[in-house]
């Protein structure tokens, strides 16, 4: 690939739909995946009482079928965590978020925060599945976000994951360079969080992120097709090379 472009299929394997609002009902869930289906992105998030839907819906399509742990707070007990993450994993999921606990990391409980992640990541890679870990960012120092990256290093977490979605704040391109520098190349980064254009997935995936976590998957490939040059390509915000 030439430097500085990105092809529209790569885009389309950065891209998990979201499917996590509360007040979604089982025909909406089924709607984005045959949405999933149509783009041929790279998963689905989608709710943990929805995965027998996900599953179903996705099945031989090399999707992705993706849930969540902990979500939206991080505040579970360890134990429900690990739980949740052997039912999902048995249930299907091929990748789980899990929430850290940001009120055990801003209260300096490092351990604590360190195992939380490590004892879902164990019960994940058990299964076979990936681990990613979001940290809510808009409640956090600078410190407190490289600490995060170290704790998840140390815990063998698959991604660092930058918001969910359902806070103040979302993925920011100043969070992804900070917390891609912060993580050896092995743990890779998710942007998620009011990334909702085009021009905000490129952004994010040139400042590091190699997954993108959107409800607004149709605008934002629409207009990449739309705006894609003769050979399918786009050219990614500063230059940089996916």
């Amino acid at each position: 690939m030439e430097s500085g472009f990105l092809s529209l299929t790569a885009l389309a394997a950065t891209i998990e739909h979201s499917l996590l609002r509360p007040d979604l009902p089982g025909s909406a869930v089924r709607q984005g995946c045959a949405l999933a289906r149509e783009y041929q992105i790279v998963g689905v998030c989608g709710r943990p009482s929805d995965l027998p839907i996900l599953v179903e819906e996705l099945k031989g399509t090399g999707i992705l079928v993706v849930t969540t742990v902990g979500f939206p707070h991080g505040v579970s007990t360890t134990a429900a965590k690990v739980a949740e993450a052997r039912e999902s994993v048995a249930g299907g999921a091929a990748e789980v978020d899990m929430v850290l606990n940001v009120g055990m990391l801003r209260s300096g409980q490092h351990r604590f925060v360190e195992d939380d992640i490590g004892a879902v990541v164990e019960a994940a890679h058990a299964g076979g599945a990936l681990a990613k870990v979001i940290f809510e960012n808009v409640y956090l120092t600078t410190e407190e976000k490289l600490t995060a990256c170290r704790l998840c290093e140390a815990a063998g977490a698959d991604f660092v994951k930058t918001s969910t979605g359902f806070a103040p704040g979302g993925a920011t391109v100043a969070d992804i360079e900070l917390m891609r520098r912060a993580c050896s190349p092995r743990v890779r980064v998710k942007a998620a969080g009011g990334v909702s254009s085009l021009d905000a997935v490129l952004a994010v995936i040139a400042a590091g992120a190699v997954r993108v976590g959107t409800s607004s998957t149709r605008a934002i490939l629409d207009e990449a097709r739309a705006r894609a040059d003769s050979a399918g390509n786009l050219r990614l915000a500063g230059g940089r090379s996916s």
